[in-house]
C-alpha cells in the first residue's frame, strides 16, 4: 500500500520536474476467486492461496498500525465495529430501496444537442462564399475555437508548424491557438479517446475535438474507450456527459486499399449514446461540425475524404451556419422513387437520378440523411408516401450495412405505401482492393445505382 503510494508520488514528481513520461509497473495479487462461480482451488495450490492471503494490504496495514503503536487493539476494534455498523446500514438501505421503474431505461441515453434558432431545418440561405469541403471544416473549427476559449483539439501528426493532421483539416490552428489548445497525441487511438473523456470531466464548459485516428480504418483500438464514453451519460443518470467530437476521415474512392478505405458507421451505430453524422457537401460539413462542437455528449463526425477537395462538394457556406441532428435534406425532388443516401454516394445518386430524368423524364427524389444517429425517419417516410418506391444507397457493404436498418424501418412503417420491394446498393461483402479495377468492382458507382433505379421503376 505504502509502496504503491510512494511510487505514484515519485512518478508524478518526475513528470512535473523533467517533463518526461513514466511507466509505473504494479504487481497486483488476486486474493479471492475471479467470480462467484470460480473455484480457484482447482488451479491454485494451498500454498499459493495462503501466500496471497498474507499479502492482503488491509491485514498488513493493520499489523503496521499496531507495530508502530499508532493504535491499540481496542481502538482498531472500535473503528472496525463502527465501520461494520455503517456498512450494515447501507446494505439494509439498498435492500429496502424501491425497484427501478422500467420506463427509466430510456432516460439519459443521449445528451442534449445544441438547438439552432437561425437554421432550425439546417437549410442554408444561399449566402456566404463558396468553400471546398476541407475549407469549410477548417474555417468552422477556427470559428468555434475563437468563440469558446475552453475548446481543445489533439490527434496524430496534426500540430506541427503549418501541418494540421494527415489531410491538413486543422492547418494553421496551432499557430493561432497555441500548444496548450492544439497538440499532438501518441499513435495510440485508445489513448486519444480515453484522455478526451477524462479531460471533459474537468468542466462542463470544455469542448474537445479529437482526430480519433488518422483514418477511420485505424480507430478499432479505441473501441473500448468509445464504449465507455457512449454509456457515461446513461449510467451516471444524467450527471456526466463527455462533450467530445470525434473526427474520422473515412471512405474509399482514393485507391487506398484495405486500410485506408473503410466506412465504419454501421458498427458505431450499435452503441447507444453516440450521435453519428456523415455530411456530403461543404455547407453540411460546416453546419454539422458546429452543432457537434456546441452540443453536449459525444458525436462521431465522419468525413468522406474523397470529397475534401472535390469540386462536386463545393457550396456556399453561410456565416455561423449550423445543421440540427436528425434532419435529412432533400437534394432532389421527385415523385417516382425515393433514394436514401449519405456521404460519397449522395453525388452518385444525384447523377444517376439526372440520367434517368434526361432519358425517360422520370423524376427520382434523393434524400441526403446527413445524420445517421439520430435518423430523420419522418422525411424518409413522407417521401415514400409520395413515390411508393425506395432505394437505399451507401458506400459500406450491403451485408450488415446501415442501409439494412433503413430498409427495415421502411418495410415496417411504410409497407402499405410500397409498390416494389426496397432495394439496396452498396459495396460487396469483401475487403476493399487497392488496385483501382478491384476498387471499382467492389464499391458502388453511378452505373450500379442507375441500374438499380431502372429495376425498381420497372417492377
Amino acid at each position: 500500500m505504502f509502496n504503491s503510494m510512494n511510487a505514484m508520488l515519485k512518478a508524478r514528481q518526475t513528470v512535473l520536474e523533467k517533463g518526461k513520461p513514466v511507466i509505473v509497473h504494479a504487481n497486483c495479487i488476486r486474493i479471492g476467486s475471479h467470480s462467484n462461480s470460480d473455484r480457484q482451488e482447482l488451479y491454485r495450490s494451498p500454498e499459493e492461496l495462503q501466500e496471497a492471503r498474507l499479502m492482503d494490504p488491509l491485514a498488513k496495514f493493520r499489523k503496521i498500525l499496531l507495530y508502530s503503536e499508532k493504535f491499540t487493539e481496542e481502538e482498531l476494534g472500535t473503528i472496525e465495529q463502527e465501520a461494520s455498523i455503517v456498512i450494515s446500514a447501507a446494505h439494509k438501505k439498498a435492500l429496502t430501496a424501491p425497484d427501478p421503474d422500467p420506463a427509466s431505461i430510456l432516460n439519459f441515453v443521449t445528451a442534449e444537442p445544441y438547438k439552432s434558432e437561425k437554421y432550425p431545418d439546417g437549410i442554408p440561405d444561399g449566402s456566404g462564399p463558396k468553400r471546398k469541403f476541407i475549407e469549410a471544416l477548417n474555417e468552422t473549427l477556427k470559428a468555434e475555437f475563437r468563440l469558446n476559449p475552453d475548446t481543445f483539439m489533439w490527434g496524430q501528426d496534426m500540430a506541427s508548424g503549418d501541418k494540421g493532421g494527415i489531410f491538413n483539416v486543422s492547418k494553421g490552428m496551432q499557430k493561432e491557438f497555441g500548444l496548450k489548445r492544439i497538440f499532438n497525441a501518441p499513435i495510440a487511438e485508445d489513448f486519444i479517446v480515453g484522455t478526451a473523456n477524462g479531460m471533459s470531466r474537468f468542466s462542463e464548459k470544455i469542448r474537445i475535438v479529437i482526430e480519433g485516428a488518422e483514418f477511420a480504418d485505424y480507430f478499432w483500438p479505441a473501441m473500448e474507450q468509445l464504449v465507455e464514453m457512449s454509456h457515461d451519460y446513461w449510467r451516471s443518470n444524467g450527471q456526466f456527459t463527455a462533450n467530445v467530437t470525434i473526427r474520422l476521415a473515412c471512405g474509399g474512392y482514393i485507391g487506398g486499399g484495405l486500410y485506408h478505405s473503410q466506412t465504419i458507421e454501421s458498427a458505431l451505430s450499435t452503441l447507444p449514446g453516440l450521435r453519428i453524422v456523415y455530411p456530403s457537401f461543404a455547407d453540411d460539413a460546416a453546419g454539422l461540425l458546429r452543432t457537434s462542437i456546441r452540443s453536449k455528449g459525444p458525436t462521431v463526425f465522419l468525413e468522406p475524404k474523397a470529397l475534401y477537395n472535390d469540386p462536386i462538394a463545393v457550396t456556399a457556406v453561410p456565416d455561423d451556419f449550423d445543421v440540427p441532428f436528425g434532419k435529412a435534406r432533400i437534394r432532389r425532388q421527385g415523385d417516382r422513387l425515393t433514394i436514401v443516401t449519405y456521404g460519397n454516394t449522395t453525388h452518385m445518386c444525384l447523377r444517376a437520378a439526372e440520367k434517368v430524368a434526361s432519358e425517360n423524364n422520370l423524376q427520382v427524389e434523393v434524400i441526403d440523411i446527413r445524420s445517421i444517429v439520430p435518423l430523420d425517419t419522418e422525411t424518409i417516410l413522407h417521401s415514400i408516401e409520395k413515390t411508393n418506391r425506395a432505394l437505399v444507397v451507401h458506400e459500406d457493404k450491403v451485408f450488415s450495412g446501415f442501409g439494412g436498418e433503413i430498409a427495415a424501418m421502411i418495410q415496417e412503417k411504410a409497407f402499405r405505401s410500397l409498390d416494389a420491394p426496397v432495394k439496396r446498393v452498396g459495396a460487396t461483402y469483401t475487403p476493399i482492393g487497392f488496385n483501382h479495377i478491384l476498387e471499382k468492382a467492389i464499391l458502388p458507382d453511378d452505373e450500379k445505382i442507375y441500374k438499380a433505379i431502372k429495376e425498381i421503376l420497372a417492377f
